[in-house]
């Protein structure tokens, strides 16, 4: 009996929950229910992402280690990395690459800038017909467009060459030539290209508070000084976000390059890209192929970076 009246009042001390508390118990329960509930509707996503994303990207790494010779596969470890030290092609490329980076990207983010500065200038008339016009190139298909510039620059009887005999200038082998395959080359993406930068660049421009403007004026800002003062800098984040796609699209170039180019000539138009397709579907070096492109997923990933650090120190 003693015992029995000891634990009872052992009980009777014991503090009883509070409301809030049970509340509160309640409340993380339910949140955790929505968590689950939440990877639920995730999981689908993540799934695909894992089967077609990652695990072809670490399937493609451990194939660049291994080696294909007479039919027989063999592990040897950084030797596909090593070639391409000493592979001319691969440097060629890469030169090409460098020399779009260089020229083309510039060019073009310019010139999507420039046109983006006029199209939102409220005095103009027919702004939406122009918008459309400027981005409808964005929206031609690749192969389409491509085929249209080989027809346009076609060193017999092209549209180019047509025009420039109309005016007392030679014919220019556009597409044979070295120098002129890369100006080629530039220009069909830059045509290609610029709308749709433009566009994106516009929606910059379109969030800039006017008050901006007006007190740049008020201030005796001239129409350069407004633009390099004012609208650079506060499309610093758009300029940078357009910079570094264009970078990644100049490092994947293929499409227009093998319908307009094929890679020639002599090579001076052949992109990584290119190459890793000749490595992989046409000389069947799949394991040198898939070190070829985590050199450019490499490249792609340290310019990217480097262009958003460079931004964000300025």
């Amino acid at each position: 009996m003693a015992v029995v009246a000891r634990a009872g009042a052992l009980a009777a001390e014991r503090p009883v929950g509070r409301p809030r508390d049970r509340v509160r118990t309640r409340a993380a329960g339910a949140e955790r229910r929505r968590h689950r509930s939440g990877w639920l509707f995730v999981l689908p996503a993540t799934a695909l992402f894992a089967v077609f994303f990652v695990y072809p990207l670490l399937a493609s790494f451990w194939q660049s280690l291994y080696a294909t010779d007479g039919g027989v596969t063999a592990f040897v470890g950084l030797a596909q990395y090593r070639r391409m030290l000493v592979d001319p092609l691969v440097a060629q490329s890469l030169l090409n690459a460098g020399l779009l980076l260089l020229v083309q990207v510039p060019l073009m983010v310019s010139l999507a800038l420039g046109l983006a500065y006029l199209l939102n200038l409220s005095w103009l008339r027919l702004r939406t017909g122009f918008r459309l016009m400027a981005f409808l190139p964005a929206v031609t298909s690749l192969v389409a467009y491509s085929v249209v510039f080989r027809v346009l620059l076609a060193t017999d009887g092209g549209a180019v060459n047509q025009l420039l005999g109309v005016v007392g200038l030679g014919p220019v082998d556009w597409l044979n030539d070295p120098l002129w395959a890369r100006v080629a080359l530039v220009a069909a993406i830059t045509w290609r290209w610029t709308g749709y930068n433009m566009v994106i660049l516009l929606a910059g421009l379109q969030a800039v508070p006017k008050e901006l403007y007006e007190a740049a004026r008020l201030d005796g800002a001239s129409g350069w000084q407004v633009f390099s003062r004012v609208v650079v800098p506060q499309l610093r984040p758009v300029l940078v976000f357009v910079t570094v796609t264009s970078t990644i699209g100049a490092l994947q170039l293929f499409d227009e390059v093998v319908i307009l180019t094929g890679g020639g000539p002599s090579n001076a138009t052949l992109t990584p890209v290119l190459y890793l397709y000749r490595v992989g579907f046409e000389q069947f070096d799949f394991g040198y192929a898939s070190a070829i492109a985590w050199v450019v997923v490499l490249l792609t990933m340290v310019l990217s970076v480097l262009q958003l650090r460079l931004a964000r120190e300025k």
